[in-house]
């Protein structure tokens, strides 16, 4: 188990642990250095700021994870070290959070339309007070047996390309990325192999002031980790990582922690963020 997790998300967005929860979690498990990366939303960072206060032993990054599209699927930027009372940035998320409402109730449409009706109170309901994302859609069609996991939801329906897919709001990543430094953060690339080539928005996103790369996540191959490695030597970006963990509920195996990360990959973080203050 690693001590060191750099992608985690709360019930602020579509996690199932409140960011209190996460911060406590995380201290039973181990870990000494977590980011709180909740989608296009900065809420839970003030509450899991406070109870870290109580473990002098974890080490609580301010985070958020911007959602973006690109022509040939989703690139997600991290940003590290956000001023999360940034006016600029808290604007911006407050419009990616509207337009994530709008988006799961086009998806909900195109389900009934495939004959899998899921009930938008239902879903409301699920998100609470969080910002919506497709595991709460995920979470409804479980409940109404349509699928067996979260991971059939994304793979069969709700996953870029499938049927019930919709777009959201068009906001590129090098937008995000210039937004998270105008906030005072550090940009980095999450989970790189959800574009087909990794190395093309990479050297975009340096160009726009790209700190860093996920390279160590949950179920990357000792290969593709290699890769990622050598990208991030090539174009001078630091290395992080995390397990991109939602809940204990969300059963694709993935828990606080999983990722393999290495310290120094938290210590090139912390590093950076001190440097640049």
């Amino acid at each position: 188990m690693s001590k060191v997790d750099l992608h985690i998300h709360s019930t602020a967005s579509d996690g199932q642990l409140s960011p209190a929860g996460v911060v406590c979690k995380a201290a039973e498990t181990g870990l000494t250095v977590i980011a709180l990366t909740d989608h296009d939303t900065v809420d839970g960072i003030p509450p899991a700021l406070e109870t870290a206060k109580t473990f002098p032993t974890l080490t609580v990054i301010p985070g958020v994870e911007i959602n973006t599209d690109v022509a040939e699927g989703e690139a997600h930027i991290l940003g590290y070290f956000v001023d999360y009372h940034h006016p600029e940035l808290l604007a911006a998320l407050a419009k990616l959070r509207d337009s994530r409402q709008k988006r799961a109730q086009r998806m909900i449409t195109k389900l009934r339309n495939l004959g899998l009706p899921v009930d938008w109170e239902r879903v409301k309901e699920i998100t609470g007070t969080g910002s919506i994302g497709r595991p709460h859609i995920a979470q409804a069609m479980l409940e109404k047996g349509y699928i067996t996991s979260f991971k059939e939801a994304f793979t069969r329906y709700i996953g870029w390309g499938g049927p019930a897919y919709v777009e959201r709001e068009k906001v590129a990543p090098d937008e995000a990325t210039r937004l998270i430094l105008r906030a005072n953060g550090l940009p980095v690339l999450a989970h790189p192999f959800t574009v087909t080539n990794p190395q093309t928005i990479i050297l975009e996103l340096k160009a726009s002031g790209l700190v860093g790369i996920e390279v160590y996540y949950n179920n990357y191959t000792a290969e593709e980790i290699k890769k990622l490695v050598s990208l991030a030597d090539k174009y001078h970006l630091i290395t992080t990582g995390g397990s991109d963990y939602h809940g204990p509920d969300i059963n694709d195996g993935t828990t606080i922690g999983s990722a393999d990360v290495p310290l120094e990959s938290a210590e090139q973080l912390l590093a950076l963020a001190k440097h640049s203050r």
